[in-house]
């Protein structure tokens, strides 16, 4: 429904003669390719039937959210279909370092007072953990596409810390909670004077 929802809106502000920003279906969970071109052909679809059922056209894309280890593992092989990348590194975090976020708070901080881990992962990314398992995505997905379009989304897109590690990745952009933007900016610019010095 929701596709159908966006290509209909897409529709409209074509036949209104507006530019339009090509629409990106993300498909989630991804682990093998077969699972993404069962939901990607299913995506083309619908935009292809939307389309027809308003006499007109428009570009998109479809592109998957990296989530589970297996995803970043095999990268090079999703990348061949994928359009782009999204890291959910929320969720990698949980599966990459394997814990719930649900009862993390029950232990995390206890981790993190014996050295286990130097800071919470579900706040500032865990980099030679999960932070490898997103570098070796990107260099696995733009072996493939070069021009493959990566970034993440999550709580990490927020932190200072993690927004200089995305930077030098380098992945495109980072998404975050509306109020940790200008975080995210200011870790940005920081990260961009940092390499330039």
């Amino acid at each position: 429904y929701q596709r159908r929802v966006h290509g209909a809106a897409a529709c409209e502000v074509t036949r209104a003669g507006h530019p339009v920003a090509p629409p990106a279906v993300m498909i989630p969970l991804v682990g093998a390719v077969p699972a993404f071109t069962i939901l990607r052909d299913n995506a083309v679809r619908i935009a292809n039937e939307v389309m027809k059922s308003h006499n007109t056209t428009f570009p998109f894309q479809v592109g998957t959210m990296i989530e589970v280890p297996r995803a970043a593992v095999t990268a090079d092989q999703i990348a061949k279909e994928a359009e782009f990348f999204s890291f959910g590194t929320n969720d990698l975090t949980q599966m990459g370092c394997g814990f719930s976020r649900d009862d993390a708070a029950t232990f995390l901080g206890e981790y993190v007072a014996k050295g286990i881990y130097e800071k919470d992962p579900f706040q500032t990314l865990d980099q030679e953990g999960v932070g490898a398992l997103v570098k070796m995505a990107v260099a696995k997905g733009r072996s493939v596409r070069p021009k493959l379009k990566c970034g993440i989304c999550g709580e990490h897109g927020g932190d200072a810390e993690s927004v200089k590690f995305f930077h030098r990745v380098p992945l495109d952009y980072v998404s975050c909670s509306p109020y940790r933007i200008p975080v995210a900016m200011l870790a940005a610019a920081q990260a961009v004077i940092e390499d330039s010095a």
